[in-house]
C-alpha cells in the first residue's frame, strides 16, 4: 500500500514528537520533584544553621517550652541518639484540613546550656505538589501547543515547498509521447526542483524527437512502398494471366503473390497504426455498434464457413458509442480476424454486446495465452503462422486513444477478449 510523501513525512514527526512528549513529561515531573525537594532540604538546613548561629546560644532549657509552643513546624526535643543529621519524608495530621498531609523533615542534634537536645524542623510538600502539577500541566499545554503548531506550520510549509513537484508529476502523468503537445514547466525557487525540472525537460524533448523521427521514418517508408508494392502486384498479375507459365512458375508466382499480399497488408497496418498516432481519427460521432457487428458478420461468414465455426451472438438491439467510424469498423473486423484465425475445425465464436461491454470469444489452442506481449507489434501465437502480427496491437491502439480497457481471459476453453466502453 502506498502513502502520500507529505502524510508519511509528517506522520514521522507526529509519531516523534508523541514519544518526545511521553518521554519528556514525566523526566519533567520527577526531575522538577527532586529540585523542589532539593530546595526543601536546603531550607530545612539553613533553619538549622540559623538556629544553632543565633537561637541557641541564647536560648535556656526553660525557653523550649515556649519555643515549641510558637513555633509550629520547629520543634526541641529530649535528646536521643544522632549520630548525622536525617532528613526523609513522612506524613503529619493537619487539623485545618482534616487529612494527613506529606512534609519533609529534618532531625538534628542540637547543644542548648551544654546539653544536647534534638532538633526538628519540617516543611510541608503539599505546596510543592500543587506546584509540580502545576508545572507539568504547564508543560504539557506548551508543548502541544507548539507540536500543533509545528505538524500545521510544517504541513502548510510543505505542501507550499512541494508544490512544483506535485506540479511536475501532474504534467507528466498527463503528458503523452504520441501527441503533438509540449510541456512547459514553472521554474521555482528550490534549487533540487528546477534541476529535476531541467532534467526531466531534456529527457522529453530528447524522446519526443527520437519518436518523432521514428515516425516519419515509418510514414515515408509506408506512404514509398505503397507504389512499388502496387506495380509489384500489378506486375505478378499480369504473369499469372499468361497462357504459357510452366506449372513450377505458377507455384512460384503464387508464392510470390502470397508474399506481396502480406506485405500490403503489413504496410496498410503501419500506416494505419502511424495515422492513429498522428490523431487522424479524432473525430467522433455516436454509432450504433450493433450495425457494425452485423455489417463485419455477414462479410466473415465465408470465412468462418470455410472451417465450419458457428457463430453466437448476444447483442443489444441498439448499443451505441462514441467512437470514428472508420476506427470502429476496424476494431470489429480486427476482433473478427482473430477470432477466425486462431480458431480451430468446428470451432465457435460466441460475440456478446451489452452493458458497455463488447466481448469476442473463440474456441482455440487448449491453454491460456501469455498477456505478457499479447497486444504488443508483431507479436505472434506462433510465429510461423501466416499473418502481420499487428491485429491485436491495432485494437489495443484503438482503444487507448478513445481511453477504452482492453482485457484477455481464458475460460471454459474460450478465449475471451473484452472491450470496456
Amino acid at each position: 500500500m502506498t502513502k502520500n510523501l507529505l502524510h508519511t513525512t509528517l506522520s514521522v514527526y507526529l509519531l516523534y514528537s508523541l514519544l518526545i512528549l511521553l518521554i519528556a513529561a514525566p523526566v519533567l515531573y520527577f526531575a522538577t520533584q527532586q529540585l523542589y525537594l532539593q530546595e526543601a532540604d536546603d531550607t530545612l538546613l539553613l533553619h538549622k544553621k540559623e538556629f544553632i548561629q543565633y537561637v541557641a546560644p541564647t536560648m535556656d532549657k526553660e525557653d523550649i517550652g515556649a519555643w515549641n509552643k510558637f513555633n509550629r513546624n520547629r520543634k526541641i526535643y529530649p535528646a536521643e541518639s544522632l549520630q548525622n543529621d536525617s532528613i526523609y519524608n513522612t506524613t503529619y495530621y493537619d487539623t485545618l484540613d482534616a487529612e494527613l498531609e506529606p512534609y519533609r523533615e529534618l532531625k538534628a542534634s542540637v547543644t542548648i546550656q551544654e546539653r544536647i537536645y534534638t532538633y526538628t524542623s519540617k516543611i510541608n510538600l503539599v505546596e510543592s505538589e500543587d506546584i509540580i502539577k502545576s508545572i507539568g500541566l504547564l508543560f504539557f499545554i506548551t508543548i502541544s501547543v507548539l507540536l500543533a503548531g509545528l505538524f500545521f506550520i510544517t504541513k502548510r510549509l510543505s505542501l507550499s515547498l512541494w508544490k512544483p513537484f506535485y506540479k511536475i508529476l501532474q504534467q507528466i502523468e498527463t503528458f503523452e509521447i504520441d501527441k503533438t503537445q509540449t510541456l512547459q514547466f514553472t521554474p521555482g525557487r528550490i534549487e533540487e526542483f528546477n534541476r529535476l525540472r531541467i532534467s526531466i525537460q531534456k529527457l522529453i524533448e530528447r524522446n519526443t524527437s527520437i519518436y518523432a523521427t521514428q515516425k516519419e521514418f515509418i510514414e515515408n517508408a509506408a506512404h514509398e512502398l505503397q507504389t512499388p508494392l502496387a506495380v509489384f502486384q500489378a506486375k505478378i498479375d499480369s504473369l499469372m494471366q499468361r497462357t504459357d507459365v510452366t506449372q513450377g512458375q505458377s507455384e512460384i508466382l503464387d508464392s510470390l503473390n502470397t508474399a506481396v499480399a502480406r506485405f500490403n497488408r503489413l504496410n496498410k497496418n503501419l500506416l494505419l497504426l502511424s495515422k492513429m498516432e498522428n490523431a487522424v481519427y479524432s473525430d467522433k460521432i455516436t454509432i450504433s455498434l450493433t450495425n457494425y457487428i452485423h455489417k463485419n458478420l455477414d462479410f466473415f461468414k465465408e470465412q468462418a464457413n470455410a472451417k465450419n465455426i458457428h457463430i453466437k451472438i448476444d447483442i443489444e438491439k441498439n448499443m451505441e458509442i462514441k467512437l470514428n467510424p472508420i476506427l470502429a469498423d476496424i476494431l470489429i473486423s480486427n476482433l473478427f480476424l482473430n477470432a477466425i484465425k486462431h480458431n480451430i475445425q468446428d470451432g465457435e465464436i460466441i460475440i456478446s454486446a451489452k452493458k458497455g461491454n463488447l466481448t469476442f470469444s473463440n474456441s482455440g489452442q487448449a491453454m491460456p495465452l501469455k498477456q505478457e506481449h499479447l497486444f504488443n507489434r508483431f507479436s505472434k501465437v506462433n510465429p510461423s503462422e501466416d499473418g502481420t502480427g499487428l491485429g491485436l496491437s491495432i485494437v489495443k491502439k484503438i482503444a487507448d486513444i478513445n481511453h477504452f480497457k482492453v482485457s484477455y481471459h481464458y475460460t471454459s476453453n474460450l478465449h475471451s477478449f473484452t472491450i470496456t466502453f
